[in-house]
């Protein structure tokens, strides 16, 4: 399907003529979809999906993020309108994190491309092996690495 490549808003409100096309260059649709697949977007949507959670219990969920990817990934996602951050003003502050409505609808649907990924998982590996057995010369070194 072709889409013709355009992308217009209201530079004031942002929603009047509304023609979002990721592929256009300058559409804002462009950075949501970066914040939203990835990595620590796409990881913390959907742990943020099973239940509302506190910054370390994020963290950990989120294995391998640092605090500062974090932070920044939570930030952008709030940006966006996808997660909501609620400070409780308690002595030390709790801060509790969870998704929008809208987070929650586009959790779903990444949720949905996760496990056909998880799911198929095995057929990935099948041709990952395949690929790398081609792509190795004589002596043990990958080749056609673009001159590299």
């Amino acid at each position: 399907m072709h889409r013709e490549s355009s992308c217009t808003a209201d530079s004031a409100t942002g929603t009047e003529d509304l023609a979002f096309d990721v592929f256009a260059r300058a559409c804002p649709s462009r950075g949501t979809l970066e914040h939203v697949t990835g990595r620590w977007g796409s990881l913390t949507l959907g742990a943020l999906h099973e239940s509302t959670l506190r910054f370390n219990e994020l963290r950990r969920r989120v294995d391998g993020v640092s605090e500062k990817m974090l932070s920044q990934t939570l930030h952008a996602l709030e940006r966006d309108g996808l997660v909501h951050r609620e400070a409780q003003p308690t002595n030390p502050p709790r801060v509790d994190y969870r998704l929008t409505p809208l987070g929650s609808t586009v959790a779903e649907r990444l949720l949905a491309l996760i496990d056909l990924v998880e799911e198929r998982m095995p057929e990935v590996l099948e041709a990952r092996a395949a690929y790398d057995g081609t792509r190795t010369d004589s002596g043990g070194t990958a080749a056609g690495r673009g001159g590299r």
